[in-house]
């Protein structure tokens, strides 16, 4: 579940799963795209900010769910891939506060905010390649613009997690709040929502850049991972990740 509520120009999207770790449905993923699409044009909404639950910022895909809808539709229609496309696309400035666990897309997507808020406990890891699995969101193209290829190998390819200090070093993090990282990210959203919007939008379009290496980046990613999904070693990894799971 997201649940989604409007201040002073600010949009929060708050996962709300802990049961399950905030672990991404397809439902959550359209429901958070959806949000990013109709941000776009809505000129009341001035900033995104995107959080999780205490201790969980999200697990990242929910493994069974994702694989059910994958299994029944191309790659390319599934609601992950139509919240990736949306991240890429997304014009309003985006924030993020993170407390615990931000695994696989709880990872990548905090490449395309603009700032990002953790907690001490803060726990980022990708593991796409022990999944058989390549990175997503485009990272590929971003973790290394961001931190370096060395770093973002560790990352994206070795899995070796991040703390919060280590993630503030490489860039990935603006600031380790002790107390409550919510409150915080959502005072830098307040402050960004309260900046005069056209410049704030063309300021932000100036430092991105043009986006179309990115969002080719993101398209290439998506066939390769698709074509990953039938591998002999993707299928086994998956399997044993299940039954641990299940143990």
């Amino acid at each position: 579940m997201i649940r989604k509520s409007f201040e002073n120009g600010v949009q929060t999207l708050r996962l709300d799963r802990p049961e399950k770790k905030n672990a991404l449905t397809g439902a959550m993923y359209t429901d958070l795209a959806e949000a990013l699409e109709a941000g776009n044009e809505n000129k009341e909404l001035r900033c995104h900010l995107i959080c999780g639950q205490p201790e969980v910022f999200t697990a990242g895909n929910d493994i069974g769910d994702f694989l059910q809808y994958a299994g029944r539709s191309a790659m390319s229609e599934t609601p992950v891939v139509r919240f990736l496309r949306a991240l890429v696309r997304n014009e309003k400035p985006l924030v993020a506060a993170v407390d615990g666990l931000a695994i696989g897309v709880g990872t990548t997507l905090l490449m395309h905010c603009d700032m990002v808020f953790a907690s001490p406990r803060a726990f980022i890891r990708s593991p796409f390649v022990d999944l058989g699995l390549v990175p997503e969101a485009g990272s590929s193209l971003l973790g290394p613009q961001l931190m370096g290829h060395a770093r973002a190998f560790e990352l994206l390819c070795l899995g070796k997690p991040l703390n919060a200090e280590q993630a503030e070093r490489v860039g990935l993090v603006n600031a380790i709040v002790e107390t409550d990282v919510d409150a915080e990210a959502l005072a830098c959203a307040q402050e960004i929502a309260s900046k005069p919007p056209e410049a704030m939008a063309l300021s932000r379009k100036l430092l991105r850049g043009n986006t179309d290496a990115l969002s080719d980046r993101v398209e290439e990613e998506i066939k390769i991972f698709a074509s990953r999904l039938s591998a002999p070693e993707t299928i086994a990894a998956f399997q044993a990740f299940m039954s641990k799971k299940k143990a």
